[in-house]
């Protein structure tokens, strides 16, 4: 192989330094580790940073999500409108509760967030909520979708783990329905390796959410380490909760975050003065109104999409797919109706490497090596 094309340049890398370490090595020192003090803390600061009243602590965006269908009261024989170009989390969370997962298409080509008109004609008598998923941290249309949950007396359940601190018209997204749910998987925007959120301004989904986080116990561990009485089991509830050493990390992650956004968005420019023109290659979210958090940086390829993704790995660069289409898995074909431009997306997406940290001469390696590889 050409000696030009043998580096190696990694699909994500982790922003963690002493502050990470250190804010761990605080949490253990302190010999409370399980949910506690550190886990209440970040839940206040993440929630005032979004801008909401509270914050719900989990171990998962997946446990978030099917929380706030418990929340809102969605269960067997209800229809939850899903988009089918998410993470399967989304789509999964309808099913724990008994309800049907009703997928609808995208926008368009460019953008790839769930279609507001496709929601419209989705809707029937069993409808009673819309979960959208910020693609890429690009917002979703929520003025359409709100008015159309509005005149529908729908919920709105904003999965915005791809989302903490996008902006979409001026508005910070998270702010825009119901409840919204953020993940800290080991490659989001925030890392913890595991972990989650339920944000809320309504004061009574936040406290039956800490009730089911917690096996439906009326009291935490803490409470009664405190002196609080025994607690009572008050329904069926989870092990959904997210500890202290979590939420440590999380806590150095979210003084970091606002910078890292910045970083991504200077990244995606680059990517775009040198990517735009290749007739092969289409990058979404051109025109967008707001800041994105650039989760990942998705384009669409004419065709050989599997092909250019080997070819890329030989030169050492490592690439993705965001996402296969939930509803051609499997497991959701009884479900299974056709949606066009998601197919489309399924088929051709290419996500390139992305994190904040990455320096302009990693950018320009990637895209030498896709026109290479195209």
């Amino acid at each position: 192989m050409n000696t030009r094309f043998n580096r190696t340049i990694d699909l994500f890398r982790l922003n963690y330094d002493d502050a990470e370490s250190g804010s761990v090595r605080e949490a253990l020192k302190s010999k409370w580790i399980s949910l506690g003090p550190r886990t209440q803390k970040f839940e206040r600061k993440f929630a005032g940073y979004i801008g909401t009243k509270y914050g719900v602590g989990l171990n998962s965006c997946t446990a978030a999500l099917h929380l706030a269908l418990r929340i809102l009261d969605i269960g067997p024989g209800d229809e939850v409108i899903v988009p089918s170009l998410t993470f399967v989390a989304t789509a999964n969370a309808c099913l724990y509760v008994g309800a049907r997962p009703v997928f609808a298409d995208i926008v368009d080509l460019n953008d790839w967030t769930i279609s507001p008109e496709d929601i419209r004609k989705k809707i029937t008598p069993r409808t009673r909520a819309i979960i959208v998923m910020h693609y890429a941290g690009f917002g979703c249309r929520m003025d359409a979708i709100r008015a159309i949950a509005k005149r529908h007396n729908l919920k709105i359940v904003e999965d915005a783990c791809h989302a903490p601190g996008g902006i979409w018209h001026g508005k910070r997204l998270g702010t825009l329905g119901d409840i919204s749910c953020y993940s800290f998987y080991t490659n989001k925007n925030i890392s913890t390796g595991e972990g989650g959120m339920l944000l809320t301004d309504d004061k009574g989904y936040c406290e039956k959410a800490k009730v089911l986080r917690s096996h439906g116990m009326t009291t935490s561990a803490r409470d009664r380490a405190a002196g609080r009485k025994f607690y009572d089991i008050v329904e069926l509830g989870y092990n959904y909760r997210l500890d202290d050493i979590h939420a440590a990390l999380g806590l150095a992650q979210l003084k970091k975050l606002p910078r890292d956004i910045i970083k991504r968005n200077k990244i995606a420019q680059r990517y775009r003065a040198v990517l735009t023109g290749i007739d092969d290659v289409h990058i979404p979210f051109s025109g967008y109104e707001g800041l994105s958090t650039y989760y990942v940086f998705p384009i669409l390829l004419k065709n050989r999409r599997d092909e250019v993704m080997k070819r890329l790995k030989k030169m050492g660069v490592q690439t993705s797919i965001h996402y296969l289409p939930v509803h051609l898995f499997r497991h959701f074909r009884k479900l299974k109706k056709p949606l066009p431009k998601t197919e489309i997306i399924g088929r051709r997406t290419l996500s390139l490497p992305m994190y904040g940290g990455m320096p302009d001469r990693d950018v320009d390696y990637v895209c030498e090596c896709l026109k290479k590889a195209l």
